[in-house]
């Protein structure tokens, strides 16, 4: 506790001091105004008194050196999340460098990769944007295949990119979205196989149209940035161990949120890296989507498919407490998944389109327990109707 004292008086006395010496130069050259130095001055102001730009370190440890050469001395250790004043950059060999200053007892002044660093304004701007999102709750973990860039908006690109996460991250989805692919130009066919594909009936699928882009929310001891988003094909779903198996091949669960208070156990967290997510068992709402493309007006449902699941804690197993594949009805649903309440008191929301105004609606399911001690769901007018029709047909 001490040392962490010692250092923010260091690096509060060291903005103290260069904020004074701004203020000097800057009196000095109004004073100096008919000498023809104050442009000079001012434009100089900020890179003679350190203050062109901070950065955050973000790997878990990285060095700063006495050069960008092979050879060059390690001067100091740094560590995710410590800041550093950059002085300048340079690139060497098509490797970008940042000549730095620590805010350690002696001013350590170096060069270290600008892998390892994130500066200020790019920093400044996923902060924006978790502030945006700060009240969403989580809708899904995920956790990346391989290290991955973490942009700020979703799509490729040079100049959205705010940093580079390692393999295994493990971050919370709070939205996705789905971005067209670019079309290619299809090879010429051969004429019996086009005959053929002419008679089939085509079913256009989800992930050959789109790419997939997830929206997250990183925990400090995995990035210093609080959010962005990631391409989807570097991302594997962490569904938790006792819900996985309730997952078909046609069927993939997007988003699940617990329904009782049992909190899940070490391995969940944030952070932790695990192939599952580890939880106790309890009931839960699952969002699912199947792989076809059901756009309407250009805009895709986030799901097609809501189940409730109840924990019979007695008999230790799961039993379905409303499932629309069962009702034999589809949905077109957005996101996000809205759980409220407390104990046995919870209902949740979701985003419905309504077939018949063609309006995108909240409908909520409120949950009971019967006189047996399990789950229960009043079924919405807006979805027993959707069942009516069904049996008309």
């Amino acid at each position: 506790m001490e040392k962490i004292y010692k250092k923010n008086e260091i690096m509060f006395g060291m903005i103290f001091r260069k904020i004074f010496i701004f203020a000097v130069i800057l009196f000095c050259g109004f004073a100096l105004s008919g000498c023809g130095i104050v442009d000079a001055a001012i434009e100089n102001t900020w890179s003679a008194v350190g203050l062109t730009e901070t950065g955050t370190v973000i790997s878990q440890t990285a060095q700063i050196r006495s050069s960008f050469a092979v050879v060059a001395a390690d001067l100091l250790e740094v560590k995710r999340n410590e800041t550093v004043e950059v002085l300048n950059e340079t690139t060497f060999e098509q490797v970008l460098w940042y000549r730095v200053r620590a805010f350690d007892e002696d001013s350590t002044e170096g060069w270290i990769e600008a892998q390892h660093i994130i500066k200020g304004e790019a920093l400044e701007k996923s902060r924006k944007l978790a502030e945006e999102d700060q009240r969403l709750q989580s809708q899904a973990t995920g956790k990346l295949r391989a290290a991955s860039n973490l942009r700020l908006t979703p799509e490729q690109g040079e100049d959205n990119i705010l940093l580079r996460l390692d393999n295994g991250a493990i971050f919370d989805i709070l939205a996705w979205n789905y971005v067209p692919k670019e079309e290619k130009e299809a090879e010429p066919e051969d004429e019996d196989i086009k005959a053929a594909k002419e008679g089939e009936e085509k079913v256009e699928k989800l992930d050959e149209k789109y790419d997939m882009w997830y929206k997250v929310r990183l925990d400090p001891s995995v990035s210093p940035a609080p959010t962005g988003w990631i391409y989807g094909r570097q991302v594997a779903l962490q569904v938790p161990g006792d819900i996985v198996y309730y997952q078909t091949n046609t069927r993939k669960f997007v988003t699940w949120q617990k329904l009782d208070d049992i909190d899940t156990v070490k391995g969940s967290t944030v952070g932790v890296e695990t192939d599952v997510q580890v939880t106790k068992p309890g009931s839960w709402v699952i969002l699912s989507r199947t792989n076809e493309v059901k756009a309407i007006d250009g805009k895709e449902p986030d799901f097609d498919g809501i189940l409730i699941l109840g924990f019979d804690k007695y008999n230790e197993e799961h039993y379905t407490v409303y499932s629309t594949t069962r009702s034999r009805i589809d949905v077109w649903g957005q996101l996000p998944l809205k759980v409220e309440g407390v104990g046995d008191n919870k209902n949740f929301t979701v985003k419905l389109r309504n077939d018949a105004t063609g309006e995108i609606e909240d409908v909520q399911f409120d949950l009971y327990k019967d006189k047996n001690k399990r789950l229960r769901t009043k079924i919405p007018p807006f979805l027993e109707k959707k069942v009516e029709d069904r049996k008309k047909k």
